[in-house]
C-alpha cells in the first residue's frame, strides 16, 4: 500500500515538473485562463437572460434567439478557425479571439435595440469560435505526449468559469445593470489576450497560400470521412447537445419562474450543473478506456433521461440543487463523443472533418434554445422537459448501434 502511494505521489511530481519546465506552466496557465473566460462567458448570457428580456420587451422565444446565435455564430467558425490557425498560427488566433470577443461584450452592452444586440451576439459567437481549435493545437504543440494532461486542465478551467461567471453575474446584475455586468468581462479578455502575446512564441504557419487545398479537394476529403461510425456518433452528438442548448438557455428562467427562486439562487443552482458537470468529465474519459467508449455513451446518456422527467415533480432548495448535479452529469458525453468521432476520422483528412462535424452539430443545436424558449411561451415549460429527455433517449438508441473504433 505504502510501495503504491509512494509511486502515485511520483508520478503526479513528474507530471507538474513536464506541466511547470521550461516554461510551459505560463503557456498553460494563460490559455486556460482564456478558456475560462471564453466558455464562462458563454454561459453568462443565459444567466442575465430575464433582464434582457424585460429591457427589450421580448418573449421568452425571442430572447432565446439571441442564445441561438452566439452558439450558431460560434458554429459557423469551427471550420475555418482550423484553417486560420494553420495559416497563423496559435498566437495570433487566440490573441484575436480575445480581442473580437472584447469588442463584443463593449457591442452588446451598449446596442439600443434588439436587432442591433444580436448583432453583437453574433460577434461574440465568431470571436469566441476562434479560440478552441487554437487552444487545442497550442497545448499539443507544447506538451506533445503530455498534451491529455493539460487539455484536461484547461477544460476544466472551462467548466470552473461556466460556474463562476454565470453566478458572478446573477450577484453583480442587480445593482449594476446587465449592460455594466456583460462589459467588465471585456477586461479579462483583454487582460488575458496580453498575456497570450506575451507567453506563446510565435509559430511559422503550416500551410502556404499555394499550398492550400481547393474546395473540390476539401468536399473529397469530407467524402472519405463519411462512414457508418461517424454518421451515428455525429447524429448522437447532435441531439445530445440540441439538449444541452435548450436546458442551459432557460435553466436559470426556470428556477426563478417555476421553481420560485431568487435569480442568486438560481445562478448558485446554475453553477451546481456545471459543478456535476466537471465531477462527472473528470472519470467519463478514464472509463471509457476501460469499458469502451460505446457503454459509457449509453450509461451516460441513458442516466441524463431521468433527471430531465424528475425536475418537474421535485421542489425545494436541497432537492432540487441535487437533482441539478445530476443534471450536469450529462456533461460527460462531450469528451467521449468528441474523442470516438476524431479516432475513427481517417488521419489524412482528421483536422477538415472534426471542423466540418463540429460546425455542424453546434449550427443544429443551437435552435435548441429558441425551441425551448417556444415552450416556455405557450406555458409549457415543465413539457420542454418531458421533450429533452425523449430527445436524449433518441441519442440512447444511436449509441446502441454506435460500431466499435477498431470495426473497419
Amino acid at each position: 500500500m505504502e510501495a503504491s502511494f509512494e509511486s502515485l505521489r511520483n508520478r503526479v511530481r513528474r507530471t507538474a515538473q513536464v506541466l511547470r519546465g521550461d516554461g510551459r506552466g505560463w503557456t498553460l496557465a494563460v490559455v486556460a485562463a482564456g478558456w475560462l473566460t471564453v466558455l464562462g462567458g458563454r454561459y453568462l448570457f443565459p444567466a442575465i437572460l430575464p433582464q434582457v428580456k424585460e429591457f427589450f420587451a421580448v418573449s421568452n422565444a425571442t430572447a432565446g434567439v439571441a442564445v441561438t446565435t452566439v452558439w450558431a455564430a460560434y458554429a459557423l467558425m469551427q471550420f475555418p478557425a482550423g484553417m486560420l490557425t494553420d495559416r497563423f498560427g496559435e498566437r495570433a488566433l487566440l490573441g484575436t479571439s480575445l480581442a473580437v470577443s472584447a469588442g463584443a461584450v463593449v457591442a452588446v452592452s451598449l446596442a439600443p435595440t434588439f436587432v442591433l444586440f444580436l448583432g453583437g451576439c453574433a460577434l461574440f459567437g465568431l470571436g469566441t469560435g476562434l479560440y478552441g481549435p487554437a487552444r487545442g493545437t497550442a497545448l499539443s504543440a507544447t506538451f506533445g505526449e503530455h498534451d491529455g494532461t493539460a487539455i484536461g486542465l484547461t477544460l476544466a478551467a472551462g467548466s470552473v468559469g461556466s460556474a463562476l461567471l454565470p453566478f458572478a453575474a446573477s450577484v453583480l446584475v442587480g445593482p449594476l445593470g446587465w449592460q455594466t455586468t456583460v462589459v467588465l468581462l471585456a477586461i479579462p479578455y483583454l487582460a488575458v489576450a496580453v498575456a497570450i502575446r506575451r507567453v506563446l512564441s510565435r509559430r511559422t504557419p503550416t500551410a502556404s497560400p499555394s499550398g492550400r487545398p481547393s474546395i473540390r479537394g476539401l468536399l473529397r476529403a469530407l467524402w472519405t470521412a463519411v462512414s457508418r461510425r461517424t454518421v451515428t456518433a455525429v447524429s448522437a452528438a447532435t441531439l445530445s447537445l440540441f439538449v444541452m442548448q435548450g436546458l442551459t438557455s432557460f435553466l436559470p428562467t426556470y428556477f426563478i419562474a417555476v421553481k420560485g427562486f431568487s435569480q442568486e439562487r438560481a445562478a448558485a443552482l446554475f453553477a451546481l450543473f456545471f459543478v456535476g458537470g466537471a465531477l462527472a468529465q473528470s472519470v467519463a474519459g478514464n472509463a471509457a478506456d476501460y469499458y469502451g467508449d460505446r457503454t459509457v455513451l449509453l450509461a451516460t446518456a441513458g442516466f441524463g433521461v431521468l433527471p430531465l422527467l424528475a425536475l418537474p415533480f421535485v421542489d425545494g432548495l436541497v432537492p432540487v440543487a441535487l437533482l441539478t448535479v445530476l443534471l450536469g452529469s450529462r456533461l460527460a458525453i462531450n469528451p467521449v463523443s468528441n474523442a470516438y468521432i476524431i479516432a475513427v476520422v481517417p488521419n489524412a483528412v482528421q483536422g477538415t472533418a472534426w471542423g466540418f462535424f463540429r460546425t455542424t452539430f453546434f449550427l443544429i443545436a443551437a435552435t435548441g434554445s429558441t425551441v425551448v424558449g417556444l415552450f416556455f411561451d405557450a406555458g409549457l415549460a415543465d413539457e420542454s422537459f418531458v421533450v429533452l429527455a425523449a430527445l436524449t433517449a433518441l441519442a440512447v438508441v444511436c449509441y446502441v448501434f454506435l460500431p466499435a473504433r477498431t470495426r473497419a
